[in-house]
């Protein structure tokens, strides 16, 4: 018989390189429907040196990735511990982490996410629920995006679920079937041109408005062979450093420029996504701050009710669904949809690791 409530921690690090989310989140299922409460969150950032190694990794020798991984894991459990023991969270579940992605090749039969270790479960004396993406690789899968299962079970009630983080991703129903997929880098990209100008990012989109649009970069950026594929597809960094930033470097133009044509890149390709352009619009992620960008995708999209959500749920909703990504593969409940990441079929992914 399984329980009616769970006690978990989601942990969650992005590919914008923000920081470490870390949700404690109580669940409860009653005659088949779920719920939840989000409690204690908190981001921890990276300092610049972590930084500076997560972004440079995609170029690591597999010796090097091997001492990275066992490094981050040590990382990460001190983190986890340190946010367990501010917060006084006693009798966990479980610790359910997606770890960190370096890379991400599912074409290859590849994805590596950092910070899943065994040792994890031991360091943090907790049971870990983790690498969630590799299993559906190896069924043919993209291992992403994972989180539109959350979607379905806890934000039914939207017509579009979407995140914008370090790539932009889209989740929604169609003929009974739940369809998910990459969009476009975001702020891989926009952060990069922040950097650029000693920003950690660009506030609010206020560099990107001041812009102009180059138009034959935005004509080449919205023809690149992977906008003409149909789902599903995901992203890596990969993408972002072999083809995007040496497209945009072709041109002699402000950052301001290349932020204002990158933008207006990103909204046109979310409205592209979207099968009908009505509904309603439900967006989480770092990218719901930048005002600028949300504005130009109403404007693409004048008839979609766009919805940005608290703070809480805009910024720790990954968090939440790993976190219940890891309860559904404790009750050995499908957590992954073929429909979504074109894997051989439905299943429970994910290992489950018990402290020593």
């Amino acid at each position: 018989m399984f329980k009616e409530n769970y006690n978990i921690i989601g942990v969650m690090s992005g590919t914008s390189l923000d920081g470490v989310d870390l949700s404690h989140i109580h669940f409860t299922i009653k005659e088949g429907k779920w719920s939840f409460e989000i409690l204690e969150s908190a981001t921890m950032p990276y300092d610049s040196q972590w930084i500076n190694t997560l972004k440079t990794a995609v170029d690591f020798s597999p010796q090097e990735l091997a001492n990275l991984n066992t490094k981050y894991t040590a990382l990460l459990a001190g983190i986890i511990n340190d946010f367990i023991q501010k917060n006084n969270i006693e009798k966990l579940d479980a610790v359910c982490s997606h770890g960190h992605t370096i890379l991400h090749q599912p074409q290859n039969g590849l994805t590596l996410q950092i910070g899943n270790l065994p040792q994890i479960a031991t360091l943090i004396n907790q049971t870990v629920v983790c690498d969630f993406r590799v299993q559906d690789v190896a069924l043919g899968g993209q291992g992403a995006p994972l989180v539109p299962i959350g979607d379905r079970i806890l934000f039914s009630s939207y017509d579009y679920c979407m995140n914008l983080g370090g790539f932009s991703n889209i989740s929604f129903e169609q003929k009974n079937k739940r369809i998910a997929f990459d969009i476009s880098p975001v702020n891989t990209v926009l952060n990069y041109y922040a950097n650029q100008l000693g920003l950690d990012y660009d506030d609010k989109g206020q560099l990107a408005r001041s812009g102009k649009i180059t138009t034959a970069l935005l004509e080449q950026l919205n023809q690149l062979d992977f906008y003409q594929q149909s789902f599903p597809k995901s992203l890596g960094f990969e993408f972002v450093k072999e083809t995007v930033l040496p497209l945009i470097e072709n041109y002699n133009v402000k950052i301001e420029d290349k932020l204002r044509t990158f933008t207006e890149h990103v909204a046109q390709q979310i409205v592209i996504a979207l099968p009908i352009k009505k509904g309603s619009l439900f967006i989480t992620g770092g990218g719901a701050y930048n005002n600028f960008l949300i504005e130009c995708i109403q404007k693409q999209a004048p008839e979609v009710e766009i919805i940005i959500p608290s703070p809480k749920l805009l910024e720790f909703k990954e968090a939440l669904i790993f976190a219940l990504l890891g309860v559904l593969k404790l009750r050995n409940e499908i957590n992954v949809l073929s429909s979504v990441t074109g894997s051989q079929s439905d299943h429970s992914s994910g290992v489950i690791y018990h402290s020593k």
